[in-house]
């Protein structure tokens, strides 16, 4: 039988010009539309275009759009329990966020939480393990860290940072370039080659520094009005999900495709790659380990949640040492 024409509007926290990310929402809704044959539309808008790039779960709390599209740490001011919808320091890889979130308790402990601000959750795609950001200066010890003046996307590794002497700053991508040229900023950190790239850091601060170990992956999420996505027949939910499921493959797939050719260039243009010591990154995860400790002495809920994924976390750590970990380990040390 026919059904009634929908149209939703898809609010974004990113650029246009983050093929990636922003692209990921263009192609949930070229999946739609190709779904229900022009009869589920949604129209697409960059962070700052309909409200602030900060302002969607706001917008979706209050109905003001039917989705959004985020990364769920940036509400970590509403509740530390956001982090966990997107990356913790030493947290998942990409390909373990997904097992927890999709076959794990993630999606359902994640969707109970969200319930609050009127949200259903679906992934975007995963970055994949980031880099550790670009720095001015070097940061050879846990000392040169101090007084540090850097741009956190959000979330606890912003208070694991902080216990390290690092002034933590939130502001959104576009605005970023302008502080490091100007000396506002003496670091930030995004997410990896492809994009930081594309933003031009390696123009303002030449130290490029890895792993991102705040970051082993991000989960970009689709953020749905429940009441909105409750209102579908069931025949348009089942193309949301399925959408949402065809977008988020595609952005991770474009990362591991699209990364290490970007790498290539920015070494090309005289970027400076630098290894965190052992030094820093245990002394981040010390600083990390006391911010969890504190969020579950104050939250049962963050306890509960912080501790099923450490529990699958270990499960997998156990599998990789015996699969992929040892294979890569291999394979970096042949020549092809």
């Amino acid at each position: 039988h026919a059904q009634a024409t929908v149209r939703w509007r898809l609010a974004s926290s990113f650029p246009k010009s983050l093929d990636t990310i922003f692209g990921s929402a263009e192609m949930f809704a070229k999946t739609v539309k190709a779904l229900s044959g022009g009869k589920f539309e949604v129209s697409v808008h960059a962070g700052g275009e309909l409200m602030p790039a900060f302002g969607v779960v706001d917008a979706i709390q209050n109905n003001t759009v039917e989705m959004a599209q985020t990364a769920p740490y940036y509400f970590t001011g509403k509740d530390p329990i956001f982090a966990f919808g997107c990356a913790v320091p030493f947290g998942l890889t990409a390909r373990q966020m997904d097992a927890w979130m999709e076959h794990g308790n993630g999606r359902k402990l994640m969707d109970a939480f969200y319930a609050n601000y009127n949200i259903k959750s679906r992934s975007a795609g995963n970055t994949g393990t980031q880099m550790g950001g670009w720095y001015r200066k070097e940061i050879k010890t846990v000392a040169d860290l101090k007084g540090l003046k850097m741009r956190l996307g959000g979330g606890l590794f912003g208070e694991a940072m902080q216990k390290l002497g690092v002034v933590a700053q939130n502001m959104p991508a576009g605005d970023v370039y302008q502080a490091l040229e100007k000396g506002t900023l003496d670091a930030t950190e995004f997410v990896g080659p492809y994009d930081d790239e594309k933003l031009g850091f390696n123009k303002v601060a030449p130290f490029y520094y890895y792993p991102g170990w705040w970051e082993g992956s991000a989960e970009l999420e689709f953020f749905i009005s429940a009441k909105a996505y409750a209102a579908l027949t069931p025949e348009f939910q089942a193309m949301v999900d399925a959408a949402t499921a065809v977008a988020a493959r595609d952005m991770t797939a474009k990362y591991d495709a699209f990364n290490p050719i970007a790498l290539k260039r920015l070494v090309g243009a005289k970027t400076q790659l630098k290894a965190f010591s052992k030094d820093i990154m245990d002394a981040g995860f010390k600083a990390s380990m006391e911010v969890f400790a504190e969020h579950e002495a104050k939250s049962p809920e963050f306890k509960k949640i912080h501790q099923d994924m450490r529990a699958f976390q270990r499960d997998q750590l156990l599998w990789a040492r015996y699969s992929e970990l040892r294979f890569d380990n291999y394979m970096t040390g042949v020549k092809l």
